[in-house]
């Protein structure tokens, strides 16, 4: 069922909610939270998608606030709220409301969603994009006891973790600490499998990917070694490596489909750690509602904790020039007189290639 209102109230809103439910033949909520989106005109769509999605595990009313100031004099002197109502298979297991705020009432968006809020429920406020600086004291996020922001949407991600360290307050969350559970879960089984002392460990994974970070600085925390962020084509996070005495502890993923787990003396296991979609993300948060202390924890961490090498490519060759070198004094031990003789041989062509380069560069 759709209901559209133009030009309305909240309490005409609430009234159509009513009518609606019983209509379909249901007079109590059977609610268990209210979800505030507050999105604009290009991101509503998948953000209402994702929410109906997740709704299916936890029934909800949802109120998606879009705010639409307008571009002129006259549309911005214009105060306007326009409401579309679904209810039933269109709005998943609960009850959607859009609400277009125009002209001035956008700065006044609470007035108008606290009167929708269900009531003795708790309240989750969800930013898609374009999250305040400090989503505790935001006149919607000063609601809720839940706060839901994406860091990798910023135009900075990586910088954007230092903005959610300085501004975090007890019920502030992150998608992109959502994205790793499913590696600190596997990375947890694997040491609990085999308990090992790490002495190092590295972080693979595409630049510019704030989950990377804080899989990294979570691993720093819990077990107190130096950790190395590895930069990677991706897709997301590629590979983590625990190093230990007797081997490393490697959970590889190079497809975002499967990934490996490789143990020291055990064989290697395939495990599911696929990408997953924002609406099972967004189910996950909505599990728990009390404040994630571990996620304070890694995301008060200076990104700057973990070392990352300057340039992959050199790291690479460093470790190429290693092997021949060793592979050149191997040799010099089984047949020094062979390595003697060449090394007179290539001497005066080593000298002559010298002189030919300073004649080219001058």
């Amino acid at each position: 069922m759709k209901i559209d209102l133009t030009n309305t109230t909240s309490s005409k809103i609430n009234a159509a909610l009513m009518e609606a439910r019983r209509a379909s033949g249901s007079t109590a909520a059977g609610m268990v939270l209210t979800l505030v989106i507050v999105t604009d005109e290009g991101s509503a769509y998948d953000a209402l998608k994702a929410a109906n999605d997740a709704s299916r595990e936890h029934p909800m009313r949802t109120l998606a606030v879009i705010k639409r100031a307008g571009r002129s004099p006259r549309a911005r002197a214009e105060t306007r709220l326009d409401a579309e109502i679904l209810v039933g298979s269109d709005a998943g297991s609960g009850e959607t409301v859009i609400l277009r705020m125009h002209g001035e009432l956008v700065a006044h968006a609470q007035s108008v969603v606290l009167p929708l809020l269900l009531p003795d429920a708790p309240v989750v406020v969800w930013w898609p994009e374009n999250a305040p600086l400090h989503p505790a004291q935001d006149p919607l996020g000063s609601l809720a006891q839940r706060r839901i922001t994406d860091a990798v949407t910023a135009e900075s991600p990586v910088g954007q973790l230092a903005q959610r360290a300085q501004s975090y307050t007890p019920g502030d969350t992150d998608l992109a600490w959502t994205r790793i559970t499913g590696w600190r879960s596997m990375l947890a089984a694997a040491l609990d499998q085999r308990p090992s002392t790490i002495v190092s460990a590295a972080v693979e994974g595409e630049s510019y990917n704030p989950s990377v970070e804080l899989l990294g600085l979570w691993l720093h925390n819990r077990l107190h070694v130096p950790v190395e962020r590895v930069v990677t084509g991706g897709p997301g996070i590629t590979a983590v490596h625990l190093r230990t005495k007797d081997g490393s502890v490697t959970l590889d993923r190079p497809d975002g489909l499967m990934g490996t787990l490789s143990m020291p003396g055990s064989p290697d296991r395939q495990v599911a750690l696929k990408r997953r979609e924002t609406s099972e993300l967004i189910a996950e948060e909505l599990r728990r509602l009390d404040p994630d202390d571990i996620y304070a924890t890694a995301v008060r961490t200076p990104v700057e904790r973990l070392h990352e090498p300057s340039n992959a490519e050199t790291a690479e060759a460093e470790r190429v020039a290693e092997q021949v070198a060793t592979a050149v004094a191997e040799a010099a031990v089984a047949n020094p007189e062979r390595i003697t003789a060449d090394a007179a041989e290539k001497k005066p062509a080593k000298k002559s290639a010298g002189k030919r380069t300073s004649k080219d560069g001058a």
